[in-house]
């Protein structure tokens, strides 16, 4: 997995007042959970982008006051008009410990059914995996070359070392669905 670094600062008052002037600032509130102690800090709004607007998973080498955490964003809340990151918790990683995050599908080969005029479909772009750091790869590699027309991949049908697939096992990933022109071609010949 790749890594970014995020410069921060610890939170002195975490009430109302002192996170509207944080806000205010330019900076997000934000919250590491997972270890031995629970860290509120900030960070500057402008270091969020480049972690939240990409498909990429990073894992977050937060830097607080000199302190280094290793981290995975868990969860962002927006603000609901002007879409600015409000607030952000971290969860702290750990080399001996599973995390789960979500990692971003992608496809390669050009499949049969496509060749044969089929409509290739992406049904889940991301699927939930459980493993260690340093096992987690940046993105899932499905070969589709062998998927036909009217035929599909589930989650059961992956395997990834060292890596356990959440999703439910019969949920399709990609499928290769019957157009009208390639029933048509069907028919005819």
């Amino acid at each position: 997995m790749q890594t970014i670094e995020i410069k921060a600062f610890k939170r002195e008052n975490v009430g109302k007042v002192a996170t509207k002037e944080l806000r205010a600032a330019g900076n997000v509130p934000c919250v590491l959970y997972g270890g031995n102690d629970v860290v509120h800090f900030y960070a500057a709004a402008k270091d969020f982008n480049k972690l939240l607007f990409t498909p990429v998973v990073y894992i977050v080498k937060l830097n607080v006051e000199g302190t280094v955490y290793d981290a995975i964003i868990k969860d962002v809340q927006y603000h609901p008009v002007s879409d600015e990151v409000i607030h952000a918790d971290f969860l702290h990683v750990f080399d001996d410990k599973p995390i789960v995050v979500e990692l971003p599908v992608k496809l390669t080969g050009l499949a049969e059914g496509v060749k044969a005029g089929g409509k290739l479909t992406l049904e889940q772009r991301k699927l939930r995996v459980k493993g260690l750091a340093k096992d987690l790869p940046e993105n899932l590699h499905i070969d589709i070359s062998h998927l036909g027309l009217s035929k599909g991949m589930q989650v059961g049908e992956l395997e990834y070392p060292n890596i356990e697939l959440l999703n439910a096992k019969n949920s399709v990933v990609v499928s290769v669905k019957l157009t009208r022109a390639a029933r048509a071609a069907q028919q005819k010949g």
